[in-house]
């Protein structure tokens, strides 16, 4: 939680010396993995990849490519015909006024056709860019949720959620209109540059020979940028994660009165993400002055040299006059393109860090040949396991353990004993090094990781309340359950008897985490949710750990309806839990130290002993 790595609470006369350092210390570990900038040079394949989520809307992008072609080809004959009417219906002796109402009737057409096709482009850009933005979202999120729990594990949920949320909604300016105004510019850009060129080559060539200054200056600069883009997703990252986190541990910030310590750490981040996003503002606002002087430098040219060229009679009045349109259309697609890069550079900084997830291979995958695992008995093997969370440093040392179907277990030990790593294995939340797990004398490596899970369930300590209704979360052990059937779980379980005094029963809306219930409501509900799922194999991890004495006699009552028939792992430390348990297995440091029932191991006087020794003592002072 946020507060908790803060340490004791500040004297009210501020932080000391040790504090501040304590302080200090916190702000560097504030690190993560996957937040360090990504040292990829910027091509092309990355915005082809991008482009790629648009293949499936190709018959809406033939009418808007279609009315963009028609859009541009509007805006570059217009100066055309200013040309013409300055030539032909203006510059010649007496003018020529009916020809030059038809040159303006001209311009009205042009005009009506351009703001008809943008309408129309822009409709169809809009509804494709949301569409896409929709299906990278919806694969991000299902991606995700595939990922196994190493990558979660050095990951906070708010870094997680910025990819989700922030990288990718910075990408629908991208989609809605950047890329088609990208195309727009670049025709428009070859067409004045190829008129230009052929009504009069060697102005052309004069008016243009700053373009490829502005462009080796602005180059240098296109590194910086994105990097300085890259850092300022970095640091709203971690702005997103310790929100997350701070708001998670309220309660134990102000229990603690670690508020103003708290606020300092967030003012530090959020000073840090300003300069950031500062620093790259000034970056990207240096194209526009960059393009104002070059295109300065090209209207002098433009009438220095065009004067020059129209008193030797080399070009007309109409022809200059057009020459200086058309280099005004010139300049502004210009600009337009280097935001458009900075837009670029931009969405590569999201479209990083997005395709980084969504590369991101999970740990624990289905092999080819995997099969369905359906109708089991429940027998469970632990063979020769050996784990580690961490490269040599083992959470488990060749672990074998044999459990027949119904037989229920208890798995006891001191914590970071290994307990909680056995269920994970069974699970396949993780795969182990050496080793195998298996279920009636199957590899769990060789079946579906849906199939497995839907064989467990597994009932937590701090049980998760999603928001919605008492009934809807019962109803998410199994999804297709009847209401009579979510009833009949409820009342198995004896959590029938507080559900009916709740304002409405089962429909009552809980918030999330469940937080108007108490501890042990919780937890009924949730030995509900898994009755209801009525899984093969059944794991109560420090289920009744945190609950009063009344509301444990019902527990009691609800895990004899729930264990029936089932294999059961039961990590608890209470004697009520374990002790009819058909086996004990005691851990210590990674390994089986002794097992057996109750009775058998405290006739030994090993280490289970001690452990229920030192309860008794516990419990009496």
């Amino acid at each position: 939680m946020a507060s908790s790595a803060k340490g004791p609470a500040a004297p009210a006369s501020g932080l000391d010396a040790s504090m501040q350092e304590a302080a200090q210390a916190q702000r560097q570990r504030f690190k993560y993995t996957d937040d360090e900038v990504i040292e990829k040079p910027f091509n092309w394949k990355q915005v082809l990849r991008l482009l790629s989520y648009m293949k499936p809307y190709r018959k809406q992008l033939v009418p808007m490519v279609l009315m963009m072609l028609l859009g541009t080809l509007t805006r570059l004959a217009a100066p055309a015909v200013i040309i013409l009417a300055i030539d032909e219906a203006i510059d010649k002796d007496g003018g020529d006024k009916s020809l030059l109402l038809a040159y303006g009737g001209i311009m009205l057409g042009l005009y009506v056709i351009q703001w008809a096709a943008n309408t129309i482009r822009i409709k169809y850009t809009n509804i494709i860019g949301q569409k896409v933005i929709y299906d990278l979202r919806q694969q991000l999120f299902e991606h995700i949720q595939k990922l196994s729990f190493r990558f979660f594990d050095k990951r906070p949920a708010g870094s997680v959620l910025v990819r989700v949320t922030n990288d990718v909604n910075s990408l629908q300016d991208l989609f809605t209109n950047g890329v088609v105004n990208l195309l727009m510019d670049c025709i428009q850009l070859v067409g004045i540059a190829a008129i230009l060129l052929i009504w009069n080559f060697q102005l052309g060539i004069a008016v243009m020979v700053t373009v490829p200054l502005m462009f080796i200056v602005s180059g240098a600069l296109r590194k910086r940028i994105r990097f300085a883009w890259q850092d300022v997703r970095i640091k709203q990252s971690r702005i997103n994660s310790h929100l997350n986190e701070a708001i998670q541990g309220m309660k134990v910030t102000q229990a603690y009165v670690q508020e103003k310590e708290n606020y300092k750490f967030f003012d530090h981040m959020n000073t840090i993400n300003k300069k950031s996003w500062d620093r790259a503002s000034v970056l990207n606002q240096t194209f526009g002055p960059i393009i104002e002087v070059t295109a300065a430098i090209g209207t002098l040219i433009l009438f220095w040299y065009g004067s020059h060229l129209l008193q030797t009679n080399v070009i007309t009045v109409g022809l200059l006059v057009g020459f200086a349109n058309y280099i005004g259309n010139f300049w502004d697609p210009i600009n337009r393109l280097g935001q458009m890069y900075n837009q670029l550079l931009v969405a590569m900084a999201s479209s990083e860090r997005i395709f980084e997830f969504i590369d991101e291979e999970p740990t624990v995958k289905e092999s080819g040949r995997a099969r369905m695992l359906t109708g089991i008995k429940g027998d469970v093997s632990f063979d020769s396991i050996v784990f580690e969370y961490e490269k040599n440093r083992p959470a488990l040392k060749g672990i074998s353990l044999e459990v027949k179907a119904g037989q229920s277990v208890a798995l006891v030990g001191h914590t970071g004993s290994g307990k909680s790593t056995i269920i994970n294995l069974l699970c396949r939340f993780y795969d182990p090094v050496e080793g195998a797990v298996r279920i009636d004398g199957q590899d769990i490596r060789d079946v579906t990781i849906d199939s497995l899970r839907s064989q467990v369930g597994i009932v937590l300590q701090d049980t998760f309340i999603f928001s919605g209704t008492i009934r809807d979360n019962i109803r998410f052990g199994r999804l297709n359950a009847t209401d009579e059937e979510v009833e009949m779980a409820a009342r198995a379980v004896n959590a029938h008897e507080f559900i009916v005094t709740l304002p409405d029963g089962y429909d009552t809306e809980v918030q999330e985490r469940g937080n108007v219930l108490s501890m042990g409501q919780r937890q009924l509900l949730s030995f509900a949710r898994a009755l209801l799922a009525d899984p093969a194999i059944l794991i109560l991890d420090e289920a009744t750990a945190s609950i009063d004495t009344e509301t444990e006699l019902k527990i009691q009552e609800a895990l004899k309806t729930l264990l029936a028939g089932r294999t059961s792992f039961i990590i608890a430390h209470r004697l009520s839990t374990i002790r009819h348990c058909d086996n004990i297995v005691v851990l210590d440091h990674g390994r089986i130290v002794e097992q057996g029932s109750h009775d058998e191991l405290m006739r030994h006087g090993g280490t289970y002993y001690g452990l229920i020794e030192a309860q008794y003592r516990f419990l009496s002072a």
